[in-house]
């Protein structure tokens, strides 16, 4: 009977470790209720000030690419261009994105973390198109035009804001150096509608006929 009661006592009161052997320390206790009124993580007010951060280098390097255009240093331009740009890759999220969050919305009130508020998005997309059509403006510049690279910035920029003059302008400029006459003149009469007065749209257009009228002149040769 002693030799139970015995141990009963040792499978009560565990053996203190053995020499050596460190002491684990203890587990805080959880005080109910004590959670919800600590100071956030460092890492949490790092991260919502994190795209206004970006969004500032954005437009600082958006700033001294306008100054680099300005004094014609055009390549330099370019670079500055592409930093600002890359400040704010990844800010926006991508259309499929877009999508499922719209289907898996938040309820009203609740707290979105992560994502830009409607004044940020905005300021984010006005950037981009800034930088765009600057980056088209510097090609155009240049001895050798690359108008497919061009065609490409001017096409993200009508994506995004699709009656955007300069845009619809340079997208027929390079449609009518790249020798597709019909995309040239769709998006050069895009253009007249917004600044009908505008002489280089209008010099485009007439040279843009003259040379579907000569390619329909060959046709007709042809057959």
């Amino acid at each position: 009977m002693e030799r139970k009661g015995s141990a009963a006592g040792a499978k009560g009161n565990p053996s203190p470790p053995a020499a050596g052997e460190a002491q684990r320390p203890q587990p805080p206790l959880c005080v109910p209720g004590g959670g919800g009124g600590g100071t956030p993580a460092r890492g949490q007010a790092g991260a919502a000030a994190e795209p206004a951060e970006f969004i500032r280098r954005a437009h600082e390097f958006k700033s001294q690419g306008a100054q680099c255009y300005k004094d014609k240093k055009f390549r330099e331009a370019i670079g500055k261009y592409h930093r600002a740009l890359l400040e704010l890759k990844g800010l926006l999220p991508a259309a499929g994105e877009r999508e499922r969050d719209s289907r898996g919305a938040s309820p009203a009130g609740a707290p979105n973390p992560g994502r830009l508020s409607e004044e940020q998005s905005k300021t984010v997309e006005a950037i981009e198109i800034d930088c765009y059509n600057s980056l088209a403006a510097c090609l155009l510049q240049a001895e050798l035009v690359n108008y497919e690279r061009v065609k490409e910035y001017c096409l993200k920029v009508l994506k995004k804001e699709g009656e955007n003059f300069k845009a619809l302008y340079r997208s027929g400029v390079a449609f009518y150096h790249l020798g597709d006459y019909d995309k040239a003149l769709y998006y050069l009469k895009e253009a007249r509608t917004r600044q009908p007065t505008d002489t280089n749209v209008i010099r485009y257009i007439q040279l843009t006929e003259m040379k579907l009228s000569r390619c329909s002149q060959r046709e007709k040769e042809a057959m």
